[in-house]
């Protein structure tokens, strides 16, 4: 497995080799792809409030040959989350494996090529943790490599995906459509959805740190028709347009954001 995923690696790397570096003054991060976002927004604020058990109890073992729990993680950033979270519930303190250990994969995806480079470079779980650059809402590149990593499994979905404070990004940079488009493929591609959606707040704090960058505004920011209560809204597109239920509020951060699960209807 291990092999094959490097080959994935570095077919993402070798596309994203002409990719020009950019240096963004300090908010200036149009897809949510901020440098530092962990110094801000810290994964144990997360972590606290999401039992180390639930990948335990939503895939109990069902025998010596239990097949491995395949996790994606969408706009991973620099992967400090994505690291914690593999941790996390695999109950692993300074190094140590809980004698229970789940055989746990997530393939980690961001739009930022540096984010990913350096995700790759401090991952201290090479082995369960695959990082790639990809812009989810590239129909052609998505299923191509997504599709790469299930098939190293002989799988054709994913046991759960991570989607923590990607929303309003895909939401500013493509519009309503675009927010339900990538509802749609998730809710498709993932048994179980741990969805951390911005409120309303955020997206006018977005809008208003370009403006004072003196950067062009958000193309759909003014034409969004779905705002207010994001939570609600996002709930009703993945259980009334998607067949998904909500199984859970975790509760929120302390940055005011809820971590919602949904399931996939059978």
């Amino acid at each position: 497995m291990a092999a094959s995923a490097k080959l994935v690696r570095g077919g993402v790397q070798e596309a994203a080799g002409n990719v020009e570096p950019r240096v963004l003054e300090p908010g200036a991060a149009p897809y949510g792809n901020f440098p530092h976002y962990s110094r801000f927004h810290p994964p144990e604020q997360r972590l606290r409030l999401l039992p180390s058990e639930l990948l335990r109890r939503l895939f109990p073992p069902e025998g010596p040959d239990t097949r491995p729990i395949l996790g994606l993680d969408v706009g991973c950033n620099s992967g400090d989350l994505s690291v914690a979270l593999y941790k996390h519930f695999l109950s692993l303190h300074d190094g140590e494996t809980g004698s229970e250990a789940l055989d746990l994969h997530l393939l980690c995806c961001d739009i930022d090529p540096d984010l990913v480079e350096r995700a790759e470079k401090e991952c201290p779980f090479p082995n369960a943790l695959t990082f790639i650059t990809l812009d989810f809402m590239n129909q052609k590149t998505r299923k191509v490599l997504l599709s790469s990593f299930l098939n190293q499994f002989g799988r054709s979905v994913f046991d759960i995906g991570f989607c923590m404070s990607v929303t309003m990004w895909i939401h500013l940079n493509h519009g309503d459509h675009g927010l339900r488009e990538f509802l749609a493929h998730l809710s498709s591609l993932c048994r179980y959805l741990l969805v951390e959606p911005q409120p309303w707040k955020c997206y006018r704090a977005a809008a208003r740190r370009l403006r004072k960058l003196g950067l062009h505004d958000f193309d759909h920011f003014h034409s969004l028709a779905i705002r207010g209560d994001m939570d609600t809204q996002i709930a009703q597109i993945l259980t009334r347009d998607h067949g998904m239920e909500l199984v859970c509020c975790f509760g929120s951060t302390s940055w005011d954001r809820s971590l919602l699960l949904f399931k996939a209807k059978p």
